[in-house]
């Protein structure tokens, strides 16, 4: 019989993807109310031109910037901030489309994981409707994809951000 050990706590991410670089301001603010944690990381704004598979509901020209939070958070229950950034996502709707994607995950030293509502074949159900997926391995120091990873989060611009955040994941931690 295996022992069971307590999970360490893990460094919270939010990529926001939207046309309109000025929502990613007023968002940040409610990420950081509604999560109780403070953005102690911004990356700057990266054009998403990966693809278009947001373009027919938030349009053209999209923008991504990733932010990581400061208080290192618990494995238990996490599938619940998935549903938080939804319902951010909803209160910003237009017409009944999102006009702001936000990509809640984790990263810790050997992963960066995502949450989605969708299921596939490499994701795990999490509870509430929710499923994680480990969307890139850290070897070799530095962050790998997996053949299911998205396109943009294969990228070396991507990996850098990632990178500097497991670092402040890492230094947070004494490591």
């Amino acid at each position: 019989m295996g022992k069971i050990f307590p999970t360490e706590k893990v460094k919270l991410i939010a990529g926001l993807i939207s046309n309109d670089e000025i929502l990613f301001d007023k968002v940040k603010p409610i990420l950081e109310r509604r999560l109780r944690n403070p953005v102690d990381f911004e990356s700057g704004i990266i054009n998403f031109n990966y693809t278009d598979y947001y373009n027919e509901e938030m349009g053209s020209d999209l923008k991504r910037r990733f932010f990581s939070f400061k208080k290192l958070v618990g494995l238990e229950n996490l599938a619940k901030i998935k549903l938080l950034t939804n319902d951010i996502e909803k209160k910003f709707s237009l017409c009944g489309k999102r006009i702001i994607n936000i990509d809640p995950g984790y990263i810790d030293m050997a992963k960066l994981v995502l949450f989605s509502t969708k299921d596939y074949s490499h994701r795990v159900y999490t509870g509430k409707g929710i499923f994680a997926e480990v969307a890139l391995h850290y070897k070799d120091k530095r962050f790998n994809s997996w053949p299911w990873t998205y396109p943009d989060y294969k990228s070396d611009e991507y990996a850098k951000i990632f990178g500097a955040i497991r670092d402040m994941y890492k230094n947070t931690k004494g490591v």
